[in-house]
């Protein structure tokens, strides 16, 4: 187990004893993430120990820190949503209650996905399983307020949205696999392995978890009054919306003119102005219903 223990309940480890207790399991590490140390010592015990099964309960940011380390060892991850967005979990089909959660992934089957990497200025050579971006998403997640975050869930994702709504555009350049560079000029940009976001959203709806490629899109309205018709075309798929742009390849790269923010995962990272993804095929053991 490792667990990030500000976003469990008080009697979360109970719970979990008696469910593993019941299914003749033992549990060899029950291990916390601390300030300091978001998951990468912990994963990294688990590997050197070569558990079975190493669950996860946290929020975005510590699912994708255990699943980086866990990537190419073979070590089945079993995510449990216990944060704010848990768009792994989304993805994957898992109950976003925990008790419910806890019992699908106990007796769940195991799939492999796959994971990415992810490179950029000013950031060192990292991983993800969920989505990456700059732009307006990740000045959504920067100012969507902790203490919103704890009384509403993702509901202040909602009121991040609409105060950033007129965040700036920067032009971008777009290289996908060997094509040629493409530019536009876009308030955000997302390269995603999955998806769905909160609310059932279909942000990239060909992204799937397991099929060797990256998805990418670009949003680029021009003026606020133009966002409903976005939000829409997203979530209705057969809508054409000409400030959607989306794109599909093995290694998708994002080159912006200035210095913007940046997120992995629903965490920001330091600002910059480039995001370089490759796909890491079938790289993750995750347990799903």
């Amino acid at each position: 187990m490792i667990v990030n223990p500000i976003k469990v309940p008080d009697d979360f480890r109970r719970t979990v004893e008696t469910a593993v207790t019941e299914r003749g399991v033992d549990i060899a590490l029950w291990l916390e993430t601390t300030e300091d140390d978001a998951g990468v010592t912990m994963a990294q015990r688990a590997v050197k120990d070569a558990v079975d099964l190493v669950v996860v309960a946290g929020g975005d940011g510590t699912v994708r820190i255990v699943c980086a380390e866990l990537a190419g060892t073979g070590i089945p991850v079993a995510v449990l949503p216990a944060g704010t967005g848990n768009l792994l979990a989304r993805n994957l089909g898992i109950s976003l209650d925990m008790d419910d959660a806890l019992a699908e992934v106990l007796d769940g089957t195991e799939r492999r996905i796959d994971s990415v990497l992810i490179e950029g200025d000013e950031l060192a050579t990292d991983r993800f399983v969920v989505m990456a971006g700059l732009g307006l998403d990740a000045a959504i997640i920067a100012d969507a307020p902790d203490d919103l975050k704890k009384r509403v869930g993702w509901a202040a994702y909602v009121v991040s949205t609409i105060k950033n709504l007129n965040h700036p555009s920067v032009r971008v350049e777009i290289t996908v696999d060997d094509q040629p560079p493409v530019r536009h000029r876009a308030r955000t940009v997302v390269i995603g392995n999955v998806g769905t976001l909160q609310a059932n959203i279909p942000l990239l709806p060909d992204a799937v978890p397991d099929d060797g490629l990256i998805d990418a899109v670009v949003l680029s309205p021009r003026r606020v009054s133009q966002w409903p018709r976005l939000a829409l075309s997203l979530v209705v798929k057969s809508m054409r919306e000409q400030h959607v742009q989306r794109f599909t390849g093995k290694r998708i790269q994002v080159t912006a003119a200035k210095t913007v923010r940046r997120e992995l995962d629903g965490d920001t990272i330091a600002d910059g102005r480039s995001l370089s993804a490759s796909v890491d095929p079938s790289a993750v053991v995750v347990r799903v219903p």
